[in-house]
This record gives C-alpha cells, sequence and structure tokens, in this order.
C-alpha cells in the first residue's frame, strides 16, 4: 500500500489530467502529475484548485473510501481567511451547523486565530485597505464540495483563501508548496505513521 502526503499548492487541479475542453489551445493547467511521479495513487477526497494544503494519495481503494465516507467523520482541519472580521456570534451558526443549498451542515469547530506562518501565495490574495481581513481554524467532519467557502460565505464572511492542514489525524509536517512525502502503514489502515 502507497500513501503520499502531499501539499498541494494554489491553482493546481485534484487530479492527474486535465481533460477541460475550454482548455484547448491554451496553456496547460497544472495537475498532480506535474508533481507526484508515483505511478498508481489517485487523490482521497478533493481539494478545489483555488485552495491549498494537505492532501492524501493513495493506491489503496479501502482506505480511500474508509477516508473518504462521511459516516466515518474524519477531521478536516482549515485555515480560512475571510473578508473581514467576524465575531463570537458571527461564528455561532458554523458552531451549530447551517443549512447550505444541499442541506445542514455538522457542526463545525471554528475559532479566530492569530495569522498563521504560511508560505506566500502565487499569485496573493486581492487587498482592500478598506477591507480587513481575519484567520479563521475550521475542523469539519464532512467534505462537500466547496463546503468551507459557503458556509463563509452563507454567514457573511467571504473566503479569499483557504488552506487544508490536517486530514485524519496527519498535518503539513514542515512541507512546502508542491513538496510530497510517502508514510508508513503500522499495523492497519487507520495505524498511520508520518515519517
Amino acid at each position: 500500500m502507497t500513501i503520499i502526503l502531499f501539499y498541494k499548492p494554489y491553482n493546481v487541479l485534484c487530479q492527474f489530467t486535465d481533460e477541460n475542453p475550454h482548455t484547448q489551445g491554451k496553456a496547460a493547467r497544472e495537475t498532480l502529475k506535474d508533481y507526484i511521479p508515483v505511478p498508481g495513487v489517485y487523490p482521497v477526497g478533493r481539494l478545489d484548485r483555488d485552495s491549498e494544503g494537505l492532501l492524501l494519495l493513495t493506491n489503496d481503494g479501502r482506505l480511500q473510501h474508509l477516508l473518504c465516507d462521511p459516516r466515518y467523520g474524519h477531521p478536516r482541519t482549515y485555515w480560512v481567511q475571510v473578508e473581514r472580521i467576524p465575531d463570537e456570534n458571527d461564528l455561532t451558526p458554523l458552531r451549530q451547523g447551517i443549512m447550505l443549498k444541499d442541506g445542514k451542515t455538522r457542526p463545525a469547530q471554528v475559532q479566530i486565530i492569530s495569522p498563521p506562518d504560511l508560505p506566500e501565495r502565487n499569485p496573493p490574495i486581492r487587498s482592500r485597505k478598506t477591507v480587513p481581513t481575519a484567520w479563521l481554524e475550521m475542523t469539519l467532519t464532512q467534505g462537500r464540495n466547496r463546503q468551507v467557502r459557503r458556509m463563509t460565505a452563507a454567514i457573511g464572511y467571504p473566503t479569499l483563501r483557504l488552506v487544508r492542514v490536517s486530514f485524519a489525524g496527519l498535518n503539513l509536517g514542515g512541507l512546502n508548496p508542491g513538496q510530497w512525502r510517502e508514510l508508513t502503514i503500522v499495523q492497519n489502515a487507520f495505524d498511520i505513521k508520518d515519517g
């Protein structure tokens, strides 16, 4: 079994090929094949093209299923830069679960944090002198399409930058964007050792 922990950079597709017919004749978009030279592995879940951070890849379909199936509720933690500065009352709906078009979310753990020490994003986020920003740490136990962005937008604080920093107990641990390392299995599918 192969498990890879990858720090997906901004603007990289979470797949190995770019099959979008609208990009024909344009510069190729970066994909996982530009970073991961290991054959036969596939992403465990997804990160949007405009999101960054921890992405697991494996060649084990059972492990992929166990980590992605919402029944198991593996935590995913994100650092989220939002437009404007929310207060604790603004965050309450996220902590209780918020209604989105595809149903109510599970309650999230959310707190305001100091700006984290992250590598600069290329290109940098847009900056407006009259609109401050804040950073949140959000932990979810489900992974709906663009869920974090939709949740912060629903409470009036659009996401500017989104970085997944941990998933199922694993974290980026010193990797920089574009870097990866292979993990080892100790006893079973959930006993993964980073190192």
